[in-house]
C-alpha cells in the first residue's frame, strides 16, 4: 500500500524480539478456550504490532472479532489516524476499548464507537483517562482479550473484551475502586491525513442515554479519508448502541471536558454520554451494536448477534468457533512452535479483510448516499491482496467469493467504476485498476455465481474508458479534489503507444506495468466469456506494453514521458525501484527472460538483484521475485532464496512483520511459499513451486471431495528439492495448476539438504527458449 515515506527496510532486533516474546500472553483461560483447537491458540495478535514508526513492524492490532468482521475490538492506547492505529505494543496507559473500522495502518478510521471504563471522577479526554497497564496482565487471541488496568483513583479494574461481527462484548470488573463509571465516546477531534498531527477536524455526532433501556446510543459521522477520493459520501456515520446489563445510578453527558449530570441528549462535538453504577458494584456487562445504516439497526445487530442473557464466555466461544472452522481445516506436521505460531497467526490476517459492509441482508453505499439490499464488503486493498490473498482466500474461503465480486460491481454500478482502494467509498489510493485481476481469477477458478455481463461491462470500461481530465491531472499519492483515478494515463498515451507519461502522471512506469496486467485479466475474462476478437485485443497489449519501457542500453524498465523520451531511473514506481519492477512482467516471463538475454543471463541478473540488496520483501513488488528462478531453470536458487526471505521476514515477535502485513498480503506469501508454492501470475490458475517449509500439510478445502496432502519429509531441514509427484505424476516443470490443488489430492516433494537438478536445468547446461516462450 501506498505509506507516504521513504522505503526503509525493518530491522529485526533478536534481542528486542526475545524480550517481546514473553511479556504478553496469548492463551485464554479455560472458559475462553473452548471449543478445542491447537491451531487457534497459535494464533499470536501481537505479531505485527511492535515499533514505534508506522513502518515499523506490520501494522496490525491485537482484536478481537470472526473472519471478515464489520467491526473489530481493541483496546485503544493511541488515538489513531492515517499512520497510526489504535493500539501500540510500546504503550503503557489504555484509554478505552475501541470498534475500530480502520483496515490499514495508512488508511483512515471510520465511525469508530469507544467505551472507556472508569472509577470515581468520570474522565471524558482521551488524555486524562489513560490507564496504566502489564503486558505481563495482558491475554490476546483472536476471540478473547483481558487487560489489568490501574484504576486513577486507585484499585484495579479487570477489562475483558470479545466481539461478533457487528457487535462488541466487553465486561469490566472493579477490584478496591472508587464508584464505577462507563463512558462511551460518540465524536472526538481527528487528524487529517498524516503529515500534521496538529490539523484536526471536529466532526459533530450525537449520543442518547436512557436509563429505563440501560442504552447509550448515538452516531459519528468520522471518516477520516473524507479528505481523498471522488465520493462525498455525505450522509455516512457510525451509529452504535451500548445496552448494559446493570442498573444505572446516575448518568449524563460529556462534552469537551465538561460534564452535564443528569443530561439525556448530547448533539456536536467532543462528545460522549456515560453511566454510573452504584458503588460496590463489582461486574458491568456491556454489549456495543454498530452499524452504518441507523441506531435502529445497531440495536437490531446487538439483539441478533449477542442477544440479552448472552454471556462473554458464549460470545467467545462463537467466535473462537469461527476462527477453529477455518484454521482447524489446515494441519502442520514437521514445525516447530514458533513456525506453527507464525504460520496460523497469518492464517489469522489473512481472514480479516475485506470486511462485511452489509447488515441484515441491506447496507448503505456512500456512492451513491442510499441504502441497497444485499451484501457487501469495503476494505479493499487490491494493489496489494491481488498478488496471493485472493488466490488464497478463493481456497480457504471460497464461500465469500462470489458476494465479494457482486460487492465490486455493486460499487460499479452505483459510483461508476470498480473499486482500487475501497475504505467505505473510492480512496483512489495506489494504482492500477487490479479488481479486474480479481474477477478474472475468480471466473477462471470457476466463480460464477454473480452477474457476469455486468462483471464485463465493469472491467471493459476500467480498460477503455480514461478518467475525467486525463492529459491535466497527475493523480499523485492522496490527491485531493480529482475523480476517480482507475487508469490515469490510458489516453496519455498508454492507449495509443503502449505506456503512461511520466511528464503527465506519477508512478507511471508502474502504472504501465499494472495496467498491462490488468489488459492480461481483462483478456482472460473474455476468453472465458466467449468474447474473442475483445481477448485477442487487450492479450496483444498486455503482451506489448511492458517492453515499451524496457531500456534496451540499460537492460531495466523506466518510465518514458508523452514525446518518448527516457523520464530516468528513478522515477515513476511505487512502492519498488527499477529492479523490482525490471522484474514485473508475471504473465510473460519468457518474453522477459529472452529480453535479459535468455534463462543463464536471467538467472545471473536475478543473482546480481537479491546479492546486491535490491530485494526488498516489505514491499510487494517484490513478492514474487525469489519464484522467478524456478521459470528461467534454477528451482534450486528459488528454494534457496524463498527459504532466506521467510526466515528474515516472519518471526514470532511483535516485530514479526518487516513490512505493513496490507491486509493480509504480506501473510499470504508466508503461508503459500510454507506450502510450496505460489500464484507468481494469479489469473493464470498456476502456481511455481517453491520450495515447502514443513514435513506435513493436510488442508481440507471447502469445496473439495478430498483433502490436500502435500507431502515433503525432511522439508524443516533440507530446503531442496529432487522430485516432485501430483497424485503420482512425475512433475516435470515447476508448475502446478489450480485443479492439482483445489480438487484436493497429494502433492509429494522428494526433499534434499543439497542442490538438486530437477527443474535446475540453466545452471547445469543451456537450455532451449522454448521451455518458456508461451507458458502463460
Amino acid at each position: 500500500m501506498k505509506r507516504q515515506r521513504c522505503f526503509v527496510l525493518a530491522l529485526l532486533v533478536g534481542a528486542s524480539q526475545a524480550a517481546a516474546r514473553v511479556h504478553h500472553r496469548r492463551n485464554a483461560p479455560a472458559a475462553f478456550s473452548e471449543p478445542k483447537s491447537p491451531a487457534v491458540d497459535f494464533v499470536d495478535p501481537f505479531i505485527g504490532n511492535g515499533g514505534n514508526s508506522p513502518d515499523g513492524s506490520g501494522g496490525m492490532i491485537p482484536s478481537t472479532a470472526p473472519p471478515f468482521a464489520m467491526t473489530r475490538w481493541v483496546a485503544q492506547t493511541r488515538q489513531n489516524y492515517v499512520s497510526v492505529t489504535p493500539y501500540n505494543y510500546t504503550d503503557s496507559h489504555i484509554h478505552g476499548f475501541q470498534g475500530t473500522h480502520q483496515p490499514a495502518i495508512w488508511m483512515g478510521e471510520s465511525a469508530q464507537a469507544i467505551v472507556s471504563p472508569g472509577a470515581g471522577q468520570v474522565q471524558s479526554v482521551f488524555e486524562h483517562r489513560g490507564m496504566r497497564f502489564d503486558h505481563a496482565n495482558e491475554i490476546a487471541s483472536p476471540s478473547y482479550y483481558s487487560v489489568s488496568l490501574d484504576a486513577i483513583e486507585g484499585g484495579k479494574i479487570h477489562a475483558e473484551q470479545s466481539a461478533t461481527s457487528r457487535a462488541g462484548h466487553l465486561r469490566f470488573t472493579f477490584e478496591d475502586s472508587a464508584a464505577p463509571y462507563v463512558l462511551v465516546e460518540a465524536t472526538r477531534a481527528f487528524i487529517l491525513g498524516s503529515d500534521n498531527p496538529t490539523n484536526v477536524t471536529y466532526p459533530r455526532g450525537s449520543v442518547n442515554i436512557d436509563p429505563v433501556r440501560r442504552e447509550i446510543t448515538g452516531h459519528n459521522p468520522e471518516r477520516q479519508d473524507f479528505i481523498i477520493g471522488p465520493n462525498p459520501a455525505p450522509s455516512f456515520a457510525g451509529y452504535f448502541c451500548a445496552r448494559f446489563d446493570t442498573p444505572f445510578d446516575s448518568f449524563g453527558a460529556a462534552q469537551n471536558g465538561s460534564i452535564s449530570e443528569g443530561a439525556r441528549d448530547g448533539e456536536g462535538a467532543l462528545l460522549s454520554g456515560f453511566a454510573r453504577f452504584a458503588r460496590g458494584t463489582r461486574r458491568v456487562d456491556v454489549r456495543v451494536g454498530v452499524s452504518f445504516i441507523s441506531i435502529e439497526q445497531a440495536r437490531r445487530n446487538l439483539e441478533k448477534e449477542i442477544p440479552d442473557g448472552t454471556t462473554l464466555e458464549e460470545t467467545a466461544r462463537k467466535t473462537r468457533a469461527a476462527w477453529a472452522e477455518k484454521l482447524d481445516r489446515v494441519k502442520i506436521e514437521g514445525a516447530s512452535e514458533e513456525d506453527s505460531v507464525i504460520f496460523y497467526t497469518g492464517i489469522f490476517h489473512t481472514l480479516q479483510y475485506p470486511y462485511e459492509q452489509s447488515e441484515d441482508g441491506q447496507y448503505y453505499s456512500g456512492y451513491d448516499d442510499k441504502v441497497h439490499k444485499g451484501e457487501s464488503y469495503t476494505g479493499y486493498s487490491i494493489w496489494d491482496t491481488y498478488r496471493s490473498e485472493w488466490a488464497w482466500q478463493i481456497l480457504l474461503a471460497p464461500e465469500r467469493i462470489s458476494s465479494m465480486v457482486q460487492s465490486m460491481l455493486q460499487d460499479y454500478v452505483e459510483g461508476g467504476w470498480l473499486p482500487m482502494w475501497k475504505n467505505i467509498v473510492e480512496t483512489n489510493i495506489m494504482v492500477g485498476t487490479h479488481a479486474d485481476s480479481l474477477i478474472a481469477e475468480a471466473v477462471a477458478k470457476g466463480f460464477k455465481d454473480f452477474d457476469l455481463e455486468t462483471a464485463w461491462a465493469a472491467v471493459h470500461k476500467d480498460a477503455t474508458v480514461p478518467p475525467e481530465d486525463d492529459w491535466n491531472t497527475s493523480y499523485y499519492d492522496r490527491q485531493q479534489n480529482v475523480g476517480y483515478e482507475v487508469r490515469a494515463g490510458l489516453s496519455s498515451v498508454y492507449a495509443t503507444h503502449g505506456w503512461v507519461a511520466s511528464d503527465i502522471h506519477s508512478e507511471a512506469g508502474s502504472r504501465t506495468l499494472d495496467y498491462a496486467y490488468d489488459d492480461y485479466a481483462v483478456s482472460v475474462l473474455a476468453s472465458a466469456l466467449g468474447k474473442d476478437a475483445e481477448a485477442a485485443h487487450f492479450r496483444a497489449r498486455a503482451l506489448s506494453a511492458p517492453f515499451t519501457i524496457f531500456n534496451n542500453a540499460t537492460g531495466f524498465m523506466e518510465a518514458r514521458n508523452a514525446n518518448g523520451t527516457w523520464a530516468g531511473q528513478n522515477a515513476g514506481w511505487t512502492e519498488g525501484d527499477m529492479w523490482a519492477y525490471t522484474f514485473d512482467v508475471v504473465h510473460d516471463v519468457g518474453a522477459l527472460v529472452a529480453r535479459r538475454g535468455g534463462p543463464a543471463a536471467f538467472v545471473e541478473f536475478l543473482d546480481e538483484h537479491f546479492d546486491g540488496g535490491h530485494n526488498d520483501h516489505t514491499n510487494e513488488p517484490s513478492h514474487h521475485i525469489p519464484y522467478l528462478y524456478s521459470l528461467a531453470g534454477a528451482a534450486s536458487k528459488s528454494q534457496e532464496r524463498i527459504r532466506q526471505i521467510a526466515k528474515s521476514n516472519y518471526n514470532s515477535s511483535v516485530n514479526g512483520l518487516s513490512g505493513n502485513e496490507d491486509c493480509g498480503q504480506m501473510s499470504a506469501w508466508y503461508i503459500f511459499s510454507a506450502l510450496g508454492f505460489y500464484p507468481v501470475d494469479p489469473v493464470s490458475g498456476q502456481y511455481v513451486v517453491g520450495s515447502p517449509f514443513f514435513d506435513k500439510v493436510t488442508i481440507d478445502l471447502p469445496n473439495a471431495p478430498q483433502p490436500l496432502v502435500i507431502s515433503s519429509p525432511g522439508a524443516p531441514s533440507k530446503p531442496y528439492i529432487k522430485s516432485v509427484t501430483v497424485n503420482g505424476r512425475a512433475l516435470k516443470e515447476p508448475i502446478l495448476t489450480h485443479a492439482d490443488i483445489a480438487a484436493g489430492g497429494h502433492i509429494h516433494f522428494e526433499m534434499s539438504a543439497e542442490p538438486e537438478a530437477w527443474a535446475s536445468s540453466t545452471l547445469v547446461s543451456t537450455v532451449s527458449l522454448t521451455l518458456f516462450v508461451g507458458r502463460y
